[in-house]
């Protein structure tokens, strides 16, 4: 879960809500710097948290009894074994670029360097399987993580306010990407790597205003009651005046 406090209490996006954003984002790139495997790309953007119902973990609470925001989540070998084995049975493809992201994630957790070791073995053997090269998975797997980044900016609500720029990412074309707002729900990129000059994306929360909970089963309730939230966002190209 991406889990926000706000004025009206905690405002959580669902990590699979993140990755249907992260690939909307992915859908836009322009089509000449799209990657062959285009659809798995996208697949793979959109599925790269999915290994299970979130909602269901046995302990959503941290322990003052708010939820769990998920970078208080630690390596978990099951759920990466899981998301991987999920990724494969669809495309060979699809699971490189996964066992990428696990590597990204974890790859500087001592707990997660026999995994990830297994993981780069692994990787020479279904590269070989399907013909594909390292500069390929490499070039997906930068626009999966610039997508993934994107999305998570808007989700924990980083955007900044008043113009001022914050980057998003060093995209496949090894450029830095910087993101503002110059008006409410419109976000601008620069410099604009998208195909056309400006596209609405959209994502799902929601809101709860009781900040703590007794136990994970009356957190589960008090989401699951909770209204979803639709946010809709334009993504556009900088003015003209800013591009000379």
């Amino acid at each position: 879960m991406i889990v926000n406090y706000t004025q009206k209490g905690w405002r959580i996006v669902s990590q699979c809500s993140h990755g249907i954003l992260a690939a909307q984002i992915c859908a836009f790139w322009k089509k000449e710097n799209q990657p062959d495997r285009w659809v798995e790309t996208l697949i793979a953007t959109a599925e790269h948290d999915d290994a299970n119902n979130e909602i269901e973990k046995p302990d959503l609470l941290e322990e003052n009894g708010g939820p769990r925001n998920f970078k208080m989540e630690a390596f978990d070998k099951k759920y990466c074994e899981k998301l991987l084995n999920s990724a494969m049975i669809k495309s060979c493809y699809v699971g490189l670029l996964i066992s990428r992201h696990i590597q990204f994630l974890y790859g500087e957790d001592p707990s997660a360097k026999s995994f990830c070791d297994q993981l780069k073995n692994k990787e020479k053997l279904w590269m070989k399987a399907i013909q594909v090269t390292t500069k390929e998975i490499d070039d997906s797997y930068s626009l999966l993580e610039f997508c993934d980044a994107f999305s998570l900016l808007i989700c924990q609500d980083l955007v900044q306010a008043e113009n001022r720029k914050i980057e998003i990412s060093t995209g496949p074309d090894k450029k830095s990407y910087q993101l503002y707002s110059e008006k409410d729900q419109e976000l601008i990129v620069s410099p604009w790597p998208f195909e056309v000059s400006t596209f609405n994306v959209n994502y799902e929360y929601r809101e709860l205003e009781q900040l703590s909970f007794k136990n994970t089963a009356e957190f589960r309730s008090a989401f699951l009651a909770a209204p979803l939230i639709w946010n809709k966002l334009r993504i556009s190209k900088p003015p003209n005046r800013q591009l000379k």
